[in-house]
């Protein structure tokens, strides 16, 4: 009953991210994030630390080498840079996520001819500095909803996100996590310069997962 009572009251939270903005939030250890496309084909980029340690960090390339494949499946773990678990793939409607290409940011817009335009890095750090926090290093987050192939030539190529209106993947906190998801305000990557889209954020408990 006791353990019953202290699940019952992990809080709870749901709200959207406006397209070309990000938002930080905590997941707790057994909690669930479901990150949930709005409108369709928007590209959410999911940064995320241990939260007693920010020194411990979502890491794709470890993830990578711990699933053995480019896209994480369902029952996938997504690992830190230590080789720890930090989240399970629980559900996924879409099946297409990136584990490959880093995070927009203030240089690569520039070398497109947009300077001064948003970027999921900016994002990132201005959302975590609204909580009075700074991260030792900013490293490359998961993109979720992103198509990327690996050509039989090795080149990579960015297609639209498969995702429709109402797809979305839940994951499994397996440590206190502290994130940061940002509905990237590059729109629709690989179609063009389309506006961002906004991004629902669900942190919920569910008591009868085995």
């Amino acid at each position: 009953m006791l353990a019953l009572q202290a699940y019952d009251h992990r809080p709870e939270t749901e709200f959207v991210v406006p397209g070309g903005q990000g938002r930080a939030f905590v997941v707790g250890l057994g909690q669930f994030l479901t990150i949930t496309v709005i409108e369709g084909q928007q590209v959410g980029e999911l940064f995320a630390w241990n939260r007693h340690d920010l020194r411990e960090y979502l890491s794709p390339p470890h993830t990578r080498l711990t699933a053995n494949a480019l896209v994480p499946r369902v029952g996938a773990r997504f690992v830190t840079n230590r080789r720890r678990p930090m989240f399970v793939l629980a559900r996924d409607t879409v099946g297409c996520h990136d584990l490959l290409l880093a995070g927009c940011d203030p240089a690569l817009h520039a070398a497109l001819g947009i300077p001064g335009r948003r970027s999921c890095a900016t994002n990132a750090v201005d959302a975590l500095g609204a909580l009075g926090i700074r991260v030792p290093r900013l490293y490359d987050p998961v993109n979720l909803f992103m198509s990327v192939r690996v050509g039989d030539d090795g080149a990579l190529h960015v297609a639209p996100s498969p995702s429709r209106a109402g797809d979305a993947v839940t994951l499994r906190a397996t440590m206190e996590v502290l994130c940061v998801l940002s509905a990237c305000p590059m729109g629709l990557i690989g179609s063009g310069d389309r506006r961002a889209t906004d991004l629902r954020v669900r942190v919920h408990n569910e008591r009868d997962w085995a």
